[in-house]
């Protein structure tokens, strides 16, 4: 596992209450409104928009306002004057204090709580309309005696008659000092003759009107909101625009998604911001479901008919389509859609196309169809969706699926996935002919012709490994159980799946597939060739490197024949880079001639891959300025091409380039961050944690750098991918010959070994030869080291490798010193330390050169050595391999010498005090701010931060964040950061 840092910032979410955002115009508004009293506030917006949210936060801003406030409940026979009766009972002043008059005393039957306090009951009214006067009168005073500024009447659409009357009533006489009103409701439950609309109607001169209609959020208000509610982290993008488009920007729905999903672990934070895990649904909260049903529920049957043929017809669709759907007339189903839009359920586009407003309030509604009519409305549509031109394939394709129509699916849905390649959606091909495949009875030549189809649209996603990739994997295994099935049938559904398997990094299985598959390839010279070619890579299987190169050269007469040049360059690059793994001098002829760029998509997405796969071969033979070379055009292509999967596979060799070549600021963070992003992919996850234990190791954390290799060897070996295998076991086996454990480092390396000799392959040998050899003279056999020692020197001969020919000469240095002739160890680890420097790879030499100092004091050159053995703790210390130069430290002091003053942390100069960018971080720490907060806030990446704030924890001796405080505190940093400002 990789190291902690001071404060655990896991990735489970812990969900807050949303911040009050994208309101600010319309709260801005209210206030300006009700600061010029008498005034009268109309708020309205659908359910769930924020219109309580937005009185809440008015009401919470600190002044003098006496505030009644009251919500309508949503009852289907409101208590008369209920609201009002509900406003009255938060009040706070005895009303035995009141100055009222015996008008008061009308008030005896709506708070038959104060009867004690209240005047004398007045004598009954034979007129009705004159005792609701008497009534209205009597509040009126009550709210003047009480000194109410603002009268507030949530949900007023659910509000009695009588109650509109008394709001009508208050409305008339504000301009005798009366108090304001502010009122919210939804407009599209307001019936047409509702008193509510009469409000603003005929108003006093000199009162102040607004009516205020909250809109859905836009999209950065959505990403806002939901930031707010998961600890101020940023979301991505690709998260925030499926919210929006899920929640149409409803505030209510946003909130209770998040919580559902952070209930249901559905997010992760990675590379600094909330991504959600699956993006291809989401589940209706149950407050917006109840809602959804209870506004439906009061719509007419032939409404309610319809919004079910709409749900289930779930996209834009025209009247005839849903009258065709909901078994109803056009003119029947007209005036149902009509009846549904004045209610705000439906809404059309400029082309008189239907759908829901919101697609959580269509699921709500789809999902309260009963099961047994789903299917039949799903027929109905489908028979609609067939007299539309051009057909949408997909939808009918759907449809026919969910009505159990298998042949009428089928068919739409290999027309559909057809289309779907055609404008490059392989991901949506893959989806529909895998549940095609999985869920419907086929013949077997259909079943066949369906899963190659699916195997070639997936080789064409660019997305990275995932769930749909393995999904598509297990159905093509499930395929070729299918009886029946002929050889050539196999081969094509075997080769794509070969193909797939070795992205995913199952290199063994990858191999098994392709071979059985080229044979029944005849056919198809193309595949055949495409089969034999990967079948020429050496990193998996037993078989020597001769029979890799018979793979290849197989495939090169095929090529040959091929009329197509962008065929022809596909099948020589990739023959160039699997040359370059055996080893063979030849590949680099064919990678001078390779293109930088391509005419169309396709062909750039080959370029990209085949100059990434020759960069990953040039890191092995050691060439790191070819390296760079064809990464940088891979990268340049992968990323205009916005090919995920391929950009991951850059990035990581990028990663290990810079580790070769001692650029190692920042790489810590780099590893991390290429971990996150193709977990699902072993082959990159574990490239991506042996960088990890590489810079564990040489700064020695040891524990973690044996966790994290041994995690790489183990897995490596268990996929098959023999390659990566090598420098774990080598890894390993330096550690455990530093414990004086030559048995176990010769163990760890044994099946490494056996590999490199059984393939021949030398040039994958770089750093598991010398780490062999120093376990076998470790176990003090000369003998079976030197003979190792030739066989790696008659392994690479012919070969200008310059990293296996640099380690060669680390070999030859290792048997010099054991065979006690240190003039010559020392000369050929000088000379080791330059074949690495001119690669370069730094750390490599100075460890040569430590060795060299070694050699030369064993040699009776003790100053020499000494003044060597300093400028390689110098140098190692400052490249950041700190366990290797405290070792180096370690023998400098036993062969009598000084060790070097290194500056050990923050900036130069401030030595023992704070820094600058430290004292930021340490005020943001005694402000209570986690690191996130303060990475955010000072615009710098959390490695950076976690960096700063340990360099100040060691400098002020403390080892908690807590203790970090307080001491800071204590010390009077701050006012000393202030001093520095301040020349007097």
């Amino acid at each position: 596992m990789l190291d902690p840092s001071p404060e655990d910032d896991g990735t489970s979410p812990t969900v807050s209450t949303p911040h009050f955002v994208g309101r600010d115009r319309e709260m801005a508004a209210l206030r300006v409104a009700l600061a010029r009293p008498p005034a009268i506030v109309l708020v309205e917006g659908e359910a769930g928009i924020g219109k309580s949210r937005l009185l809440r936060e008015w009401l919470a801003a600190p002044d003098q306002r006496t505030a009644l406030v009251s919500v309508c409940p949503p009852l289907r026979e409101s208590l008369t004057l209920g609201p009002v009766v509900d406003a009255f009972g938060g009040i706070d002043r005895p009303v035995s204090r009141l100055r009222l008059t015996e008008l008061a005393g009308a008030l005896r039957p709506l708070f038959p709580e104060w009867s004690s306090d209240l005047p004398p009951a007045l004598p009954p009214l034979d007129d009705a309309k004159a005792a609701r006067h008497r009534l209205f009168r009597a509040l009126d005073e009550l709210l003047r005696a009480l000194r109410v500024d603002v009268l507030v009447l949530e949900d007023a659409h659910w509000a009695d008659e009588v109650t509109l009357e008394f709001l009508l009533f208050v409305a008339s006489r504000q301009q005798s000092d009366g108090p304001s009103l502010v009122i919210s409701y939804r407009p599209e439950e307001v019936d047409v003759g509702s008193l509510l609309l009469r409000l603003t109607s005929r108003l006093p001169a000199g009162v102040t009107q607004l009516r205020i209609a909250l809109a859905p959020m836009r999209p950065d208000d959505t990403a806002a909101l939901v930031s707010s509610m998961l600890d101020g982290n940023p979301i991505s993008q690709e998260f925030t625009t499926f919210m929006h488009e899920r929640t149409g920007g409803i505030p209510l729905a946003l909130e209770e998604s998040v919580r559902l999903m952070c209930d249901r672990a559905d997010l992760v934070f990675r590379d600094g911001q909330w991504v959600r895990l699956k993006l291809r649904e989401l589940q209706v909260p149950p407050t917006v479901r109840d809602s959804t049903r209870e506004r439906v529920g009061r719509l007419s049957p032939t409404a309610q008919q319809v919004l079910r043929a709409a749900a289930t017809l779930a996209e834009r669709s025209s009247v005839a389509t849903i009258a065709v759907t909901a078994g109803l007339s056009p003119a029947a189903c007209r005036g149902a859609i009509a009846e549904a839009a004045n209610a705000g359920v439906l809404d059309a586009d400029d082309r008189g196309q239907w759908r829901f407003r919101h697609v959580l309030a269509a699921t709500a509604v789809y999902e309260a169809i009963p099961l047994t009519d789903r299917r039949h409305f799903h027929l109905l549509a489908g028979r609609a969706l067939e007299d539309v031109h051009p057909p949408p394939v997909a939808r009918l394709a759907h449809h026919f699926r969910e009505a159990g129509e298998t042949q009428s699916w089928a068919r739409y849905a290999e027309q559909g996935a057809e289309l779907a390649m055609a404008s490059g959606d392989h991901t949506k091909a893959v989806d529909l002919l895998v549940d095609l495949l999985s869920e419907a009875v086929l013949a077997p030549t259909d079943r066949a012709r369906v899963a190659r189809i699916a195997g070639v649209a997936a080789l064409g996603r660019r997305e990275p490994v995932d769930e749909v990739h393995h999904r598509v994997i297990r159905t093509l295994r499930s395929v070729l159980e299918t009886p029946g099935l002929s050889a050539r049938q196999q081969a094509e559904i075997r080769n794509p799946l070969g193909r797939l398997l070795i992205t995913g990094g199952e290199a063994q299985a990858a191999l098994a597939e392709l071979e059985q598959a080229v044979a029944n390839l005849d056919h198809d010279p193309v595949e055949a060739a495409r089969a034999m070619t990967y079948l020429g890579w050496a990193y998996a299987g037993p078989w020597p490197a001769s029979t890799h190169r018979r793979w290849l050269d197989r495939a090169a007469e095929l090529t040959a024949e091929f009329d197509s040049p962008a065929e022809r360059l596909n099948l020589a690059g990739n023959r160039a880079a699997a040359l370059l793994m055996l080893g063979e001098e030849e590949a680099w002829d064919v990678v001078a001639g390779l293109p930088i760029d391509g005419a169309t998509s396709a062909e750039r997405l080959d370029v990209a891959r085949i100059h990434a796969n020759v960069g990953t071969g040039a890191l092995i033979w050691g060439r790191y300025a070819d390296a760079d070379k064809h990464l940088a055009v891979a990268m340049r292509l992968a990323e205009a091409e916005q090919a995920s999967r391929l950009y991951h596979n850059v990035r990581l060799e990028q990663a290990n380039l810079a580790w070769l070549t001692g650029r190692w600021e920042g790489l810590a963070e780099r590893s991390a961050a290429l971990a996150d992003a193709d977990r699902d992919r072993p082959a990159h996850y574990l490239g991506s944690i042996r960088l990890a234990a590489r810079l564990a190791a040489a700064a020695g954390r040891r524990r973690a750098a044996e966790e994290q290799f041994r995690l790489v060897l183990e897995e490596s070996a268990r996929l098959g991918a023999a390659d990566d295998t090598m420098e774990a076991a080598a890894a390993l086996a330096r550690l455990w010959l530093t414990d004086g454990n030559s048995s176990r480092a010769l163990q760890i390396t044994n099946e490494p070994m056996d590999t490199v000799r059984r393939k021949g392959i030398w040039v994958w040998a770089t750093d598991l030869v010398p780490a062999r050899i120093e376990a076998h003279l470790a176990a003090g056999d000369l003998k079976t080291a030197t003979r190792l020692g030739d066989q790696f020197a008659r392994g690479l001969r012919g070969r200008t490798a310059p990293a296996p020919r640099a380690a060669l000469t680390v070999c030859r240095a290792l048997l010099a010193a054991a065979a006690g002739d240190h003039a010559r160890a020392a000369t050929a680890y000088g000379r080791a330390a330059g074949a690495w420097s001119a690669l370069p790879r730094p750390y490599d030499a100075m460890l040569a050169r430590e060795r060299q100092a070694e050699a030369l004091i064993a040699q009776g050159q003790i100053e020499q050595g000494r003044e060597l053995l300093a400028a390689q703790y110098e140098q190692l210390f400052r490249l950041g391999a700190r366990g290797d130069a405290d070792r180096v430290a370690q023998r400098l002091r036993e062969h009598g010498a000084e060790v070097p003053r290194l500056w050990r942390g923050g900036r130069r100069g401030y030595g023992d005090q704070l820094s600058p960018r430290e004292l930021d971080v340490v005020q943001l720490v005694v402000a209570g701010k986690t690191n996130r907060e303060i990475s955010r806030i000072l615009a710098k990446s959390p490695a950076t931060v976690d960096q700063q704030l340990r360099a100040a924890m060691r400098k002020l001796k403390v080892t908690s964040r807590t203790a970090l405080a307080v001491k800071a505190v204590e010390a009077g940093v701050f006012a000393e950061e202030d001093s520095l400002d301040d020349p007097s």
